[in-house]
Order: structure tokens, then C-alpha cells, then sequence
């Protein structure tokens, strides 16, 4: 990226409060990357572990599997998933605060006597699934806004920042030559002036 500027002093200000700024937000910019590389990994942990806890769970009812048969998957449905926001380092990121279940009427005394055990459960797998597609979706939040600042801090460290100081380095040395070319004009006209009242 070129920087545009002109070999004067009101450019050379303009440039120098525009790579101030950066300067001062490049620390900001790397403790926020800091901070979302660190909240990513968490999100990451937590996903990984509710899917071993899920496979746990699920793998504990292998052997009574054969009754789930018998269930009737129209008893328990997912009436409502509350979620929050929240925000890290400034992304809002979702946070499960409850699932809600709608547990359909059944007949207790012509239903199999695990039932209740069986929609408890279910509760309990779904509401564990759900917390990891969460935790799931906070991590690729986290991780989209980390990437666009990891971006943001090496355009500033690598590029914009150099291209400020060497812009302004230029513009210096443009001013100081030219300062120098005046005075060395100022001091061949004031010889020649000295010259010619001498020979009068």
C-alpha cells in the first residue's frame, strides 16, 4: 500500500497524527488478539469436552438401547432455547441460559415404567448437545474476529506503520535539502551582493 502525501510540513503533520494513532492502537489491537486466541482455545475446550461427556453419556445407555424402541419420540419436544449475549473482547458471543422442554401428556399405567427415567434423559443429552453447538458457534465467532485482528495488527505493524515513518523520513529530508539549497542560494546572493559594493 503506497502512502500518498506531498513534500510539505502540513503532510508531514497529517501523516505523523496518523501514524501516532496507529502506534497507540497496535498494544490495544495485540492484547485483543491476546485476549480472542485465549477465549477461542476455551471455546474450543469446552466444545470438546460436552462431546466426550455426550459420547459418555450416550455410550452408558448402549445396553438399553433395544427399549428406546419402545418410546414415543412425540412425548418430548424442545419448546424453547433461551440464550444470552455477551461480550469478549468485543465480539457478542451467545451463552445458554436454559433449554425449555414440552412434555407431552401419556398414560402412566399403559406406559412402560422407564419413561420418566427415559425423558429425563433425553433432558439431559439434548440440553448437552445443544450447550456444544453453542460453544461451537462462540468459537467460530471468536475466531472470525481474531483472524480480522490479526489481519488488522500485521497491516499496521507491517505496512502502514513503516509507510508512515518512511514517508515522513522523506518528507524530512525533502524540507532539509531544500532549506539547505535556500541558504546556500541566500549566501551566493549575499557574496555577490558583498562583490559588487566592493567594487564600488
Amino acid at each position: 500500500m503506497a502512502i500518498k502525501f506531498q513534500y510539505n510540513k502540513t503532510s508531514q503533520q497529517a501523516l505523523a497524527k496518523q501514524l501516532q494513532i496507529r502506534e497507540r492502537a497496535l498494544p490495544t489491537l495485540k492484547n485483543k488478539e491476546a485476549a480472542l486466541r485465549l477465549e477461542v482455545k476455551n471455546a474450543k475446550d469446552r466444545a470438546h469436552q460436552l462431546q466426550q461427556e455426550l459420547d459418555k453419556k450416550l455410550k452408558a445407555y448402549d445396553d438399553i438401547m433395544s427399549l428406546w424402541s419402545e418410546f414415543d419420540p412425540t412425548l418430548l419436544r424442545i419448546k424453547e432455547v433461551r440464550l444470552t449475549s455477551k461480550k469478549i473482547a468485543g465480539v457478542l458471543t451467545p451463552v445458554l441460559e436454559e433449554v425449555l422442554f414440552e412434555v407431552s401428556d401419556y398414560n402412566m399405567f399403559e406406559a412402560p415404567a422407564w419413561f420418566p427415567d427415559g425423558i429425563s434423559i433425553l433432558k439431559q443429552l439434548a440440553t448437552l448437545a445443544i450447550e456444544k453447538e453453542i460453544f461451537e458457534q462462540k468459537m467460530s465467532l471468536l475466531d472470525f474476529a481474531r483472524k480480522k485482528t490479526t489481519q488488522k495488527v500485521n497491516l499496521y505493524e507491517k505496512v502502514q506503520i513503516p509507510g508512515f515513518q518512511d514517508a515522513i523520513r522523506k518528507i524530512k529530508r525533502f524540507l532539509e535539502d531544500e532549506e539547505n539549497l535556500s541558504k546556500a542560494a541566500q549566501k551566493i546572493v549575499k557574496n555577490r551582493q558583498q562583490k559588487a559594493e566592493a567594487e564600488l
